[in-house]
Parts: structure tokens; C-alpha cells; sequence
């Protein structure tokens, strides 16, 4: 490498303004840099320089500044050279700033390739190697990048067959035929004879034309200068009309708001008077108070309700009570109990009797007879008899249990009674002291009017919201009539305003009249209408002489014919010229082919194929092109593969070993100019990326290489593979 770019000097790009990036050194360099850096603006820029900025299609990013133009330089030194790269004689820079202006400064750096070949062979972009996984023809593309071409050299031969076939062929066979062509030619010169003779008329009658030009021009410009001092006549006429009727209206309107203001203000005055706590109330203040008489209304229904409820329960106990003390015992029920008791106290009276006068006899016989059987037997009938005589006493003292029953009866009836009139008396204590509340509350919120009722404090509501909204209206509408009072007199100033500065601008004095303008623009206008006369009379003549010229000018017939003539001659020339070269590149082609098979393209396969081997780990082994011009893949047990089956990673793993390959082999093109690879690597896994990264360091050996990337694991794998590279921190 006899140079190489050292410095990137960045005048406006994108969003760089005087940047510069370096320095770099010959071999490997690497630029990182995270994310919106700059690194692919930067890559794209050395593009932009050596072969012109990319113009703007669609929503492509072309990198213009936001202000001025795109323009920089690239610092290209000796690689033998000593010292700073600045020093005369060891520095080449180019530069561009328009692309019309070119390519400035050593142009030779790339006078032995193009733009195509660059964007294929020396920028190398993920996207870039994505792209040409489809591409047929990229084994051409590679192998002709010295020449320029897009095509392979059979392909170029094909095609140059066919075209020297069409130069040869009959008139009506082919339309790049020489004879037809000739034929063209000849038509084409009659025609521009007969064109001629017609210029030659035009000009006659432009000299014609030419006599009445000054005179036409004189009145052309005093009736221009008429037309505009009655234009503006016209306009201030129509001005003053309009601000006057505009004045008039104004004011009538004036008139009716300044009325329509005192009616408001009358309708206040009469509007009903509503307590002023009432007035001040917002709208929730108003739902509160609302609510509050609902609650007070819910209370008084409910206690209403126990009201009659307990009254009911009183008179009901009453009347029980009443009844139990009006019953009486029924007489049969009186004889039965009587006659019960008298046989109750015969029976009491008699066995006791009975079984004394029995046992006594018992008792004596047993002491007379000493028999202890008899004698208790005498004791025992004594003193069941005197248990007999206790038991009678009982049963005559024991009270009647109906009558009891009765009392007990009357007692509860009586209780209950009691409990209701108790419950009715709290029923009526619990409405007086609501109905003070609600007398209260109603005095303390401006109800008063409503002497408790809550039905009459909701009206009482209601009407003050109507009053509220009333006022609220009246105030609303009154602000807007002020508002619309103070417009209106805003807008009668500017009118007079208006009308002085219309008045003045034609010369008239402040309080000019319409009537006054109507006489002024008469005046101008007979005036003006005897010089339109006297021009009409004079420019009929040049009218029709100019609408004739008019159409000569606008006919290019005889310009074209001739430009078709000379472009048909140039053609014809050229078409001989291509023939022959034709005829020598096919010859030469036929050499080249033959050479080119024989020695670039195994040269190349071989080292695209050790590249591949290197970077896969040994998966793929050999690149090759098969009779029918496509690319194939073979693994490492000898599989092959077309590259359209291969995966994204692979393909642009072989794809990338092509084109080192080729940088490798066709070191002497392009010598000068770096291979820019931004961020490629990035589909690669870490142990491909490693491979590639030494497949890199390769490269670097015999062409300068600068990889822009914001992977650190990427920086990583070029410094492993070359531990002394070019590192560079964006």
C-alpha cells in the first residue's frame, strides 16, 4: 500500500459540522462508538466524497445539514512517508463540495474504479451483504470490479454479439440499423430547408412590428397611469360609501344596546324580593338544604306514623280493660259453686266425725283387750280424722280460682293499657320537638317564610333558584351588552379613522363627500377614454403583427429540426465508431475470457474458499460456480449447497470471503482506498465473529481496513485477532 487514508475532515454532514475523525494508520482501525454516534454518517461520508453525495428518493436518509451544503475532505498519506501527514509533499487530500463541482484534489486516489464497484467491493455493510443473497451475477460483479463493469465478461460478449448483429441489419429489421439511420437523415434535411424559409418570413414581419413599438409604448404607459388614478378612485369612493353605511349601522346599533341595557336593568328591579341568604346560595349549598328538608320530611312521615299506630294501640287497650271490668259471674255458675262448697263442708264435718266415733271404740276395745293391733289401729282412725278435719279446713279457706283468673285478666289489660298511652304521649313529645327543629332550621337558612311546612321551605327553594338564575341571566346579559357597548365604540373610532385616511390618500380634505369623488373620477375618466381612442387606432396594426410574431416565437420547429439533424449525424457517427469498437472489444474478449478462466477465477475460488473455512470453523470448506453461473456452498462432508438454502449468517459469511478474496487478489485496484466496514459482524455468533475478525486481520495485511461498530465484543474479537490495530473512541 503506497497511501492511505490517514484523517476525515468534515465540513457539514448530517448533523457534523467541522469534525474530524483520526487518525488512522495503515491496516486495521477500528471506530467505536455507542448508538446515534455517528459511525455510519461518518462511513457513508468517505463515500460521499470520493463519488458524489446520494441524492434524496423517498425517505431515504441522504444526511443533509439542516443549514448549507455537504461538504468535507479525505487526508490520504505515503505509507513510507515520515513526519506529520500535514508536511508538503507527503499529504494528498481530495475533496467535494457541490456534486456539479466534482471531485477536487488528487482524483487519481480513484480513477481505476467507480462508484458501483465501491458500494460492492469496499464498503461493507450488513445490509449491504443481506442484499446479494439474491443477486445471480455477483461472482461477475467481483471478478470485473477492476474494470468497472456490472457484468461478467461471457455475459459482456453475449451481448456484444447481438448488438453488432443489429448495427448490420436491414432498415426495417432492427431499429439500431445504419441503414435505416441513413434513411432518417435524409428526410430530416428537407425538412429543415423548408423551415428556414419560413424563419426568413417571421423576420420580416418582426421588423415591421418594430416601427410601431415606441409610439404604442408611450400611450400604453399614460393610459396604465389613467387606469391607476381612477382604480384608486373607484376603490376610495367604494371605501367612503362603505364606512359611511357602516357608520350608520354602528351607531343604530349603539343606539339599541344602550336601550336594551336599561331594560335589564329595569327587569332587576322588579324581580321578586327573596331573602338574601337565599341569593348567596350556590349550588350545592342549595342541593344541602334540599337534602336536609328531605331527611325532615322522611322524620316527621315515619313519626306521623308511630302517631297513629300508638293511638290505635290505645284505644284498643281501653276498650279491653273496659270490657273485663264491665263482665260479671253468670248464676248458674254462683249455684254450683255454692252447692260445691256445702258438700265440701258436710264432708269435712262428717268423716272426721265418722272415723273418731269409730276409732275411739277401737282404741278402748284394744286397751280392754291389751291387743296392740287394735289400739294403734284406734290411734291411727283419731288422727286421720284429725287430718281429715285439717284438710276440709283448707279446702273451705282456699280461694276461687275463676275469680283470680278474672283479676289477673283486668290487671294485664290494664297494664297494656298504660304502656300505650305512655308510648302515644312520646310518639307526641317526639313530633312537637321535630316540628321546633325544623322551625329552627328553617329560621336559620331564610325559610321563615314558610311557617314550617317543609312543602312550602321547598317552593320557597325553588323560588330562589328561579330568583338566582334570574339574576344571574340579567348580570350575565347586562356584562355582555357593556361589552358589546364598548366594541361599538371601538369600531366607530376606527371607521372615522377609516374614513381620514381614505380621504386623504386621493387628496381630499376629511369630510370629503362621495359626491365630490363621483365629479373627480368623470373628470379622469374622459380624460383617460380620448387617449384609449387614439391607442386602439394605433395598436391594431401592431396587434396583429404581434399576435403572428407571437406564434413564430412560441414555434421551435426549425431549432428542433436542426438539434434532430446534428443529433441524427452524431448518431450515425457514433454508431460506425461503436461498431468497429464493437468488432475490436469482441476480439478482445475472446482473448481475455480465455485467460481470465484460466488463471483469475480458480485463484480466487481458492482463496474465497480458505476465507469461508476460516470463518465457519471448518462447517464449510470450498466455494465454487457451477455451469450455469450460481454459486455453491460445500460442507465439510463434502454436501454442497446452493447459497439461496443457506442460512442469513452463512450466506453473508460466504458473500464476505468473495468479496476479501477478490480485494485480496486485485490488490493493485483501488490501492489507495479503504475498505469501511460498518457494524457487518453483527449476525455472527461469538465464535464466527472471532473467525471473521482474523479473516479481517488478513485483509489488513494488504489493504487498509476501518470498522466502525458499537459492539464492545466486537472491538474484543479485532483486537485478539490484531493486538496492535488502530483503536479510535467516538
Amino acid at each position: 500500500m503506497n497511501r492511505f487514508l490517514e484523517r476525515i475532515r468534515i465540513g457539514q454532514y448530517g448533523a457534523f459540522s467541522d469534525y474530524d475523525v483520526g487518525p488512522f494508520k495503515p491496516g486495521l482501525n477500528v471506530v467505536y462508538g455507542p448508538n446515534e454516534a455517528g459511525k455510519s454518517t461518518i462511513a457513508s461520508f468517505v463515500g460521499g466524497v470520493l463519488f458524489g453525495w446520494e441524492e434524496a428518493r423517498g425517505v431515504r436518509n441522504t444526511y443533509r445539514p439542516q443549514e448549507g451544503h455537504r461538504s468535507g475532505s479525505l487526508v490520504f498519506r505515503d505509507a513510507d512517508a515520515e513526519g506529520p501527514a500535514d508536511d508538503g509533499g507527503q499529504a494528498s487530500v481530495v475533496s467535494r463540495g457541490h456534486n456539479a463541482d466534482g471531485l477536487l484534489g488528487d482524483v487519481g486516489i480513484v480513477s481505476d474504479i467507480d462508484h458501483a464497484t465501491y458500494r460492492t467491493m469496499f464498503y461493507l455493510t450488513s445490509e449491504e451483504l443481506r442484499s446479494l443473497r439474491n443477486t445471480s451475477d455477483v461472482t461477475a460483479r467481483l471478478l470485473t470490479a477492476g474494470a468497472g463493469t456490472g457484468s461478467s465478461p461471457t455475459s459482456a460478449f453475449v451481448e456484444i454479439e447481438q448488438r453488432i448483429a443489429a448495427y448490420a441489419s436491414p432498415a426495417d429489421a432492427s431499429p439500431q440499423s445504419l441503414q435505416l439511420l441513413g434513411n432518417r437523415l435524409e428526410e430530416k434535411r428537407e425538412e429543415v430547408a423548408a423551415a428556414a424559409a419560413q424563419v426568413e418570413l417571421n423576420k420580416q414581419e418582426d421588423r415591421e412590428r418594430a416601427e410601431l413599438a415606441e409610439s404604442r409604448t408611450a400611450a400604453s404607459a399614460r393610459l396604465e397611469e389613467l387606469n391607476a388614478e381612477l382604480e384608486a378612485l373607484h376603490g376610495a369612493r367604494a371605501k367612503l360609501e362603505s364606512v359611511d353605511v357602516r357608520t350608520a349601522a354602528k351607531r343604530e346599533e349603539l343606539e339599541a344596546l344602550v336601550a336594551e341595557k336599561r331594560s335589564f336593568e329595569t327587569a332587576g328591579e322588579a324581580a321578586p324580593q327573596v331573602d338574601e341568604r337565599l341569593l348567596d346560595l350556590d349550588a350545592p349549598g342549595d342541593r344541602l338544604l334540599r337534602d336536609r328538608l328531605d331527611e325532615f320530611a322522611s322524620e316527621q312521615a315515619k313519626i306521623e306514623r308511630s302517631i297513629d299506630l300508638a293511638k290505635e294501640n290505645s284505644a284498643a287497650s281501653t276498650a279491653a280493660y273496659d270490657a273485663l271490668l264491665e263482665v260479671e259471674e253468670e248464676p248458674m255458675s254462683r249455684a254450683r259453686d255454692l252447692r260445691n262448697r256445702s258438700w265440701q263442708v258436710v264432708v269435712s264435718v262428717l268423716l272426721p266425725i265418722a272415723f273418731i266415733a269409730g276409732g275411739i271404740p277401737v282404741f278402748v276395745h284394744g286397751r280392754q283387750i291389751q291387743s296392740l293391733s287394735f289400739t294403734a289401729l284406734g290411734i291411727g282412725m283419731v288422727v286421720l280424722a284429725f287430718f281429715l278435719a285439717a284438710a276440709a279446713l283448707v279446702v273451705l279457706f282456699r280461694p276461687n280460682r275463676s275469680q283470680e283468673a278474672l283479676g289477673d285478666r283486668r290487671k294485664d289489660a290494664q297494664w297494656v293499657m298504660l304502656q300505650d298511652r305512655k308510648k302515644l304521649d312520646a310518639s307526641l313529645a317526639e313530633a312537637e320537638g321535630l316540628r321546633e327543629r325544623v322551625n329552627a332550621f328553617l329560621e336559620e337558612n331564610g325559610l321563615q317564610g314558610a311557617n314550617g311546612s317543609i312543602r312550602q321551605a321547598r317552593a320557597l327553594l325553588d323560588d330562589a333558584r328561579d330568583a338566582r338564575a334570574r339574576l344571574a341571566d340579567a348580570q350575565q346579559r347586562t356584562t355582555s351588552v357593556d361589552m358589546r357597548i364598548a366594541a361599538a365604540r371601538d369600531a366607530l373610532d376606527a371607521l372615522a379613522d377609516e374614513r381620514r385616511e381614505t380621504a386623504s390618500a386621493v387628496g381630499l380634505g376629511e369630510d370629503a363627500s362621495v359626491q365630490q369623488l363621483d365629479a373627480l373620477i368623470r373628470k379622469q375618466s374622459e380624460q383617460r377614454d380620448a387617449i384609449s381612442r387614439a391607442y386602439e387606432d394605433m395598436n391594431l396594426r401592431y396587434g396583429e403583427l404581434g399576435e403572428r410574431l407571437e406564434h413564430a416565437r412560441q414555434d421551435r420547429t426549425f431549432d428542433r429540426l436542426k438539434l434532430e439533424y446534428q443529433q441524427l449525424l452524431c448518431e450515425l457517427r457514433d454508431r460506425k465508431h461503436e461498431l468497429v469498437t464493437l468488432m475490436l472489444a469482441k476480439r478482445m474478449l475472446e482473448k481475455s475470457i480465455v485467460a481470465w478462466e484460466s488463471r483469475s477465477q480458480p485463484e480466487v475460488y481458492a482463496q474465497a474458499s480458505k476465507l469461508l473455512e476460516l470463518i465457519t470453523g471448518g462447517a464449510w470448506v470450498r466455494i465454487s460456480m457451477s455451469a450455469e453461473g450460481l454459486l455453491t456452498a460445500v460442507s465439510a462432508t463434502g454436501e454442497p449447497r446452493d447459497v439461496r438454502h443457506l442460512s442469513l449468517g452463512t450466506c453473508q459469511q460466504l458473500y464476505l470471503s468473495l468479496r476479501m478474496a477478490m480485494l485480496m487478489h486485485a490488490r493493485d485496484v483501488g490501492r489507495a482506498v479503504p475498505v469501511i466496514a460498518d457494524d457487518m459482524l453483527v449476525h455472527f455468533d461469538a465464535e464466527r465473529r472471532g473467525n471473521a475478525a482474523l479473516a479481517l486481520a488478513q485483509l489488513a495485511d494488504v489493504r487498509q481496513v476501518i470498522v466502525f461498530t458499537c459492539h464492545r465484543e466486537t472491538v474484543d474479537a479485532l483486537r485478539a485477532a490484531c493486538p496492535d490495530l488502530n483503536y479510535l473512541a467516538l
